[in-house]
C-alpha cells in the first residue's frame, strides 16, 4: 500500500469520476483504475461502487476516506518539516479555526507573528462550526486548532481565556437613547425579544450559540436576515437592520454603533488543541497566542459576574 494509492483513492472520492480524477492527477485512466483495484485487493473489498455515470464510495470506502486524508496530510507535514531542516527554509504554519476567531482574535496575533517571523507564512483553514473544525483537525488538517473547547479530544488542550459576547445596535435605537441618559452600558437580551435579528446561517456555530443564549432568556430570536460573515452581521446591525450578538473582539474597529454588554454578561471559552505536544514553530506561535490574545482570563470573568 503506497502513498500514491492513497492519493489516487482520495482524488476519485472527491471527483466522483475516474476520468476527472485522472485529469486532475495527470495520469492515464487505465493506470489509475489498476492502482485502485490493487488497493481494493489489499483492503479485501470494494471501496467504490462503479456506476454508469461515476464512482460512489461503498461503506468500506467511506470508512477508509478520513484515514487516507489523515495519512496524506501527515506525509505532507513530514515532507515540509524535513525540507525545512535540510534547506534551512522556513516552514508554513497551518492554523485551523472557526470563522469568528479568524475575524476577531487572530488578526493582531498574526500581524505580530509576521513581524517576528517574516519568512514563516500562515495558512488559515476556516470553518463555520466547531464540530467541523474538530473533525477535520482529528483527520490531520492543520498544525493546531483554535476554537471553542472540543467536545472530545485525546491530545493537548490549552485554555486561552474567554471572549465576551456583546449586542450591536444602531445609535438611534430606543434602548440606546434611554441608556445614554443613565450611563448604562448593558442590556438584557429579553428586552430585544420582539425585534427581528441579524442571525447567522443554519449550520453556523454562532447561530447555535446565539439561539441558546436567547432561549435561556425565554425567547427565540426571529431573523430579519441571515449571514455567514461576522463582519457583515456587525455592519447590518449598525445600519439598523436588527440587533446582533457577536464576540466583542470580532466587532470591526471604529464601527458607528452602540456596543452593549449583555446582562448577565455572556462569555465563551477559547482553546488551542493539538494532536501532539507542540514544538518548533507551533510552540512559538502558541506562546505568542497565549501572551497577546486579547481574551478575558478566569479571574477577570469572575469579577465581571459580581453585581
Amino acid at each position: 500500500m503506497s502513498l500514491r494509492q492513497f492519493e489516487y483513492f482520495v482524488a476519485v472520492a472527491e471527483e466522483g469520476s475516474l476520468s476527472r480524477a485522472a485529469t486532475r492527477l495527470s495520469v492515464a485512466q487505465p493506470s489509475l483504475s489498476q492502482q485502485l483495484k490493487a488497493l481494493e485487493r489489499r483492503v479485501g473489498g470494494a471501496l467504490f461502487e462503479r456506476l454508469p455515470r461515476g464512482m460512489q464510495l461503498t461503506p468500506a470506502g467511506r470508512a477508509f476516506l478520513p484515514e487516507a486524508l489523515a495519512t496524506l496530510r501527515g506525509a505532507e507535514r513530514a515532507y515540509r518539516s524535513a525540507r525545512a531542516a535540510v534547506t534551512g527554509e522556513s516552514a508554513e504554519l497551518r492554523i485551523a479555526t472557526v470563522s469568528s476567531v479568524a475575524a476577531g482574535v487572530l488578526p493582531d496575533v498574526i500581524r505580530t507573528w509576521h513581524d517576528q517571523h517574516p519568512k514563516c507564512p500562515v495558512r488559515l483553514e476556516e470553518f463555520s462550526h466547531r464540530d467541523l473544525l474538530e473533525e477535520q483537525v482529528r483527520n490531520g488538517l492543520g498544525d493546531l486548532a483554535i476554537g471553542p473547547r472540543p467536545r472530545a479530544w485525546d491530545g493537548p488542550v490549552l485554555s486561552l481565556g474567554h471572549e465576551e459576547f456583546v449586542v450591536v445596535l444602531p445609535r438611534s435605537h430606543p434602548l440606546v437613547r434611554e441608556s445614554s441618559g443613565t450611563g448604562a452600558t448593558t442590556v438584557e437580551l429579553r428586552a430585544l425579544a420582539d425585534e427581528g435579528w441579524v442571525l447567522f446561517g443554519q449550520g453556523h456555530g454562532l447561530n447555535d450559540l446565539i439561539g441558546g443564549y436567547c432561549a435561556s432568556e425565554g425567547f427565540r430570536p426571529m431573523p430579519v436576515v441571515r449571514t455567514w460573515q461576522v463582519d457583515a452581521a456587525a455592519r447590518l446591525a449598525a445600519a439598523g437592520v436588527g440587533p446582533a450578538l457577536l464576540p466583542d473582539n470580532a466587532v470591526p474597529t471604529g464601527l458607528d454603533a452602540a456596543i452593549l454588554s449583555c446582562r448577565p454578561r455572556r462569555f465563551r471559552e477559547l482553546t488551542c488543541y493539538l494532536r501532539s505536544e507542540p514544538h518548533g514553530l507551533v510552540h512559538r506561535f502558541l506562546t505568542l497566542l497565549q501572551d497577546s490574545a486579547q481574551l478575558t482570563k478566569p479571574a477577570d470573568r469572575q469579577r465581571a459576574a459580581l453585581p
